[in-house]
């Protein structure tokens, strides 16, 4: 959908909660864009939330409520009533939502090491480097 959209974009920005899969700390969350980087050719700039302020949140803010809104009073007894409660969200302004279950398995107890780490190319900025920082593309990857 972006390349569609955004055909002749060099850059794509992140923002991310402080916890979760996408922590701030999580070494994997930053392999796998560094994998995405380096797949796209896309620099990835990561701005992580401070804490306590995932109010600022604008998928948060702006998706979530109307989704709540949506299957309010519903029971939600399988993924798929999920799936098509969020997919036929909308709101007065235009708000139109796509979703889809994602039935792949997925490895668990995924480490990165040190040493991969050390082979990412990761420019953290000047002020708060662990909540802002690019992804910069590989180029012999």
């Amino acid at each position: 959908m972006g390349q569609e959209r955004y055909p002749e974009a060099k850059e794509l920005l992140v923002t991310a909660d402080l916890s979760g899969g996408n922590s701030a700390r999580s070494r994997v969350w930053k392999a796998e864009l560094q994998r995405l980087a380096d797949a796209t050719g896309l620099c990835i700039s990561v701005c992580h939330f401070p804490p306590g302020t995932s109010k600022w949140n604008k998928v948060k803010h702006r998706l979530f409520s109307h989704i709540s809104l949506n299957w309010r009073g519903r029971p939600l007894e399988d993924y798929e009533t999920v799936v098509n409660l969020i997919g036929t969200t909308t709101n007065t302004k235009g708000l139109k939502v796509k979703a889809r279950l994602d039935r792949r398995r997925y490895r668990t107890g995924v480490s990165v090491s040190p040493e991969d780490m050390h082979e990412l190319h990761l420019v953290r900025a000047t002020f708060h480097g662990d909540w802002k920082y690019v992804l910069v593309p590989r180029m012999d990857k």
